[in-house]
């Protein structure tokens, strides 16, 4: 199998979402933030990277670059507009968990978020999630930003400097 790694184009944007909603079918939710993050890219508010295995969209990951965003709600910590920006909707399909393409995927964006001035990338994880917060630990996302409860879960976010 061949993978490769990505600006996502707007067939990949629709690929990805729609595997999304199909994976969620009882969580409307997820017909709003299709919506959402197709305008974000169109805009410039956001880029999405996805992982592609034979032409077909498998991960992804958002670099949230606006503070309008609804996923920073205005919390300039977490994406400033300059020199800050999150980290967001990093997934990848089940079956291709573990082989590494998610660090791939990560590294491809920190490179473009550096060539384009960004100065740091914060990310957030639910705190339940110790396996996902033990790998971003390790990519070097070890300065605790902050912390919040959003749908019910205690998130902490962290940052990495990049510049």
């Amino acid at each position: 199998m061949t993978f490769t790694y990505r600006l996502a184009t707007l067939q990949d944007l629709e690929a990805i979402w729609n595997k999304n909603i199909a994976d969620n079918p009882e969580d409307n939710r997820w017909v709003h933030w299709k919506e959402e993050y197709i305008r974000y890219n169109r805009n410039g508010m956001a880029q999405t990277y996805v992982v592609v295995c034979e032409e077909e969209p498998v991960g992804e990951c958002t670099l949230i670059l606006s503070p309008e965003c609804n996923a920073v709600r205005g919390r300039l910590e977490l994406a400033d507009g300059e020199n800050v920006a999150n980290i967001n909707a990093l997934r990848i399909d089940a079956k291709f968990e573990g082989q590494g393409h998610i660090s791939k995927l990560m590294a491809c964006v920190e490179a473009v978020a550096e060539a384009q001035n960004i100065q740091a990338l914060t990310i957030g994880v639910e705190a339940k999630e110790t396996r996902n917060l033990g790998i971003y630990l390790h990519w070097g996302y070890d300065t605790f930003v902050m912390s919040e409860t959003e749908d019910d879960e205690l998130v902490l976010y962290y940052r990495k400097e990049i510049r």
